[in-house]
C-alpha cells in the first residue's frame, strides 16, 4: 500500500471573506473545444470552476474537449447550498458527462476534493477511460459529520474549509462559511462512493498533498487499498489541500497529461517537454 507522511500542521486561521464567494473570482462553468477525446473536470465542496479553472485549460492546451460544471448549490450563496442534496451533485455531473460524451469519443474525469469522490461515482458507473484525483475525500475528515443532519438545526453554519493554499495572496473563491445540512450530504456523498467503488475499473492517479488541513489521510489510504488496480500516488511536498491553484500545480498539469497519454487518450496539442501554457480560449456556458 502506497503511503506518504501522516504529519499535519495545525489548522490555519482563514479570515471571513464576506457574503457569497471571496476575492475577484470566476465562479462560472465552461466547455472548450477540441477533441477526439475529452476529460470532464470537477471542483471541491464549497467551492467552485475557479479552483479547477488551470487544470481544465491545461487539457484543453492539450488538445481535449473539456466539460467543467458548476455544482448545484455552488457559485450562489451557503443558504443555497443548504437546499440542495447529493443525489443532484451526481446529476449535474452525469448531465456534464453526456454533454462531453456527444463531442468525445473517449473520456476521462479529473476532480479537486469531493469532486474526486464525485469522479468515482461517476467512474464505477459510466465509461470512462482514465480518473485523475487531486486531494480526493472518500472519508469523512472529522468526526460527527454522521450526525450533522441533526446538528444543523442548532448549528446551521460553520466556518468555511476553503483557501488552504501555501502560496501567498492565491484564493479559491470558496464560501466563507459552509453549511451544516451540506456537510451530511457530503457524508452521504463519500459513503456511496465507498460502497460502488469495486465497479471502478479505470486505471486512477492520486495527487496528494504532504500537508493537507482540509482532507485527511484516511481518504487517499482508503482508495490505496480498496481501488483495484491500485493508483498511482503522487505526493506533493510544497502544496496544501487545493494544489491546482498552489506551488505543486506544474506538477499536476504535466503528470495528469503524461497519465491521461498513457490510458490511451489521444492529446494533438500536447509536447511532453515544456510545460504547457494555460492560455486558451474558452467558451463559457
Amino acid at each position: 500500500m502506497g503511503h506518504i507522511t501522516d504529519h499535519f500542521g495545525k489548522r490555519r486561521d482563514v479570515a471571513p471573506a464576506g457574503r457569497g464567494y471571496s476575492g475577484d473570482v470566476d465562479v462560472s462553468p465552461a466547455q472548450w473545444d477540441g477533441g477526439p477525446d475529452g476529460v470532464l473536470v470537477l471542483h471541491g465542496f464549497t467551492g467552485s470552476p475557479h479552483s479547477v479553472r488551470p487544470l481544465a485549460a491545461n487539457f484543453a492546451e492539450a488538445g481535449l474537449a473539456v466539460e467543467m460544471p458548476l455544482l448545484p448549490g455552488h457559485g450562489t450563496t451557503v443558504h443555497d447550498m443548504s437546499t440542495r442534496t447529493w443525489r443532484e451533485w451526481t446529476q449535474a455531473v452525469d448531465e456534464a458527462y453526456w454533454n462531453l460524451r456527444s463531442r468525445a469519443e473517449k473520456v476521462a474525469v479529473a476532480g479537486l476534493s469531493m469532486g474526486g469522490a464525485l469522479a468515482l461515482h461517476l467512474a464505477a458507473r459510466r465509461s470512462v477511460e482514465a480518473v485523475v484525483l487531486v486531494n480526493p475525500g472518500v472519508v469523512d475528515p472529522v468526526k460527527g459529520m454522521a450526525w450533522a443532519r441533526w446538528l444543523a438545526y442548532a448549528i446551521p453554519k460553520i466556518r468555511g474549509v476553503g483557501d488552504d493554499i501555501a502560496k501567498p495572496g492565491v484564493t479559491e473563491g470558496s464560501y466563507p462559511q459552509a453549511p451544516l445540512r451540506g456537510a451530511a450530504q457530503l457524508h452521504e456523498l463519500f459513503k456511496e462512493t465507498r460502497r460502488v467503488l469495486p465497479a471502478v475499473t479505470a486505471p486512477v492517479q492520486i495527487y496528494r498533498s504532504l500537508v493537507d488541513h482540509v482532507v485527511s489521510d484516511a481518504s487517499h489510504e482508503y482508495l490505496m487499498t480498496h481501488l483495484v488496480p491500485e493508483p498511482e500516488l503522487v505526493p506533493l511536498p510544497s502544496s496544501y489541500h487545493v494544489a491546482t491553484l498552489d506551488h505543486d500545480a506544474p506538477t499536476i498539469f504535466r503528470g495528469s497529461l503524461a497519465f491521461l497519454d498513457r490510458c490511451g487518450l489521444r492529446l494533438p496539442g500536447h509536447d511532453s517537454s515544456p510545460l504547457p501554457t494555460l492560455e486558451t480560449k474558452e467558451r463559457t456556458s
